[in-house]
């Protein structure tokens, strides 16, 4: 069956997903988490059947970047820049606080300064998926205190990028060596943040007239199926581009994407032309 796998993991992951979602919601729990214990159960910590390592988590990012790009088609750059003054000092606090607590309790058992950071940084983010999926569950993605949210947590995406750059150049100072210089440090974060800088950059000057220009051109055929599918190379290309040229997250990519896509007249047509997709690869 390994020349199936993919079609295995892909059968047992719907399967799995509609009876633990169905029970959740017969429990009435939000379905999220049937899906969740799904995961669970088709992971290899549980007896059964145990899903491709290799493919999985890559079917799991595909639905994370069309969850992520429809977010996007509902928010625009100026929703973003509306929040910033609320979502960069809150979400930069509370990251410094949660990591910091983090550190503390780590060091409280006998954790090394490095182990501890690690700990305190990843209590400090919010899982982005679950998040979403809550607010769209409770259609509160478009009001005010959905906005405040998604900014919230495309500032703590930005945040880790940083900081997953920036650890290893740490490395060496939190084990007390001295391999590490300052010079290193800041190049590492210069680095990053010219990529970071540019990504936003080729997004909002070059994406924001070729991505909206293309779909229109597509639209003008006629064809639903090329209309479909243009909308999903966009997604799709976006982050794969974004991740592999500038190094940022494939949900961060996939998302602006779809603000970018947002300005675009045709943007109600390409949320409701993926949506079945979006919901099938949760």
């Amino acid at each position: 069956m390994h020349h199936t796998s993919l079609i295995a993991i892909l059968v047992a992951g719907f399967v799995l997903a509609f009876v633990f979602g169905a029970m959740a919601q017969k429990l009435r729990l939000s379905p999220l988490v049937g899906y969740l214990l799904a995961g669970v159960v088709a992971g290899p910590f549980t007896p059964g059947f145990v899903g491709d390592q290799t493919l999985a988590p890559q079917l799991a990012e595909i639905g994370v970047i069309l969850l992520m790009f429809g977010v996007g088609l509902h928010f625009s750059l100026r929703d973003l820049l509306d929040v910033k003054a609320i979502a960069l000092p809150g979400a930069l606090a509370q990251i410094a606080l949660a990591t910091s607590l983090g550190w503390g309790m780590a060091l409280l058992l006998g954790w090394s300064h490095g182990a501890g950071l690690v700990f305190g940084l990843s209590l400090s983010v919010a899982s982005t998926v679950v998040l979403l999926r809550a607010l769209e569950e409770r259609r509160l993605v478009e009001t005010s205190r959905g906005r405040i949210a998604v900014g919230w947590l495309i500032v703590e995406d930005l945040a880790m990028v940083l900081a997953l750059v920036l650890l290893p150049a740490l490395a060496g100072l939190l084990k007390g060596g001295t391999e590490t210089s300052a010079a290193d440090i800041w190049e590492a974060l210069f680095k990053t943040l010219a990529k970071v800088g540019g990504f936003v950059a080729v997004m909002l000057i070059i994406g924001r007239r070729v991505i909206p220009w293309v779909l229109e051109r597509v639209a003008g055929t006629g064809s639903r199926e090329l209309f479909t599918l243009c909308v999903l190379a966009i997604a799709l290309g976006v982050a794969f581009g974004s991740a592999g040229l500038f190094g940022v997250s494939f949900a961060l990519g996939a998302f602006f994407a779809g603000m970018v896509l947002n300005e675009s007249e045709f943007s109600h047509q390409a949320a409701n032309e993926t949506l079945p997709l979006r919901d099938a690869s949760r």
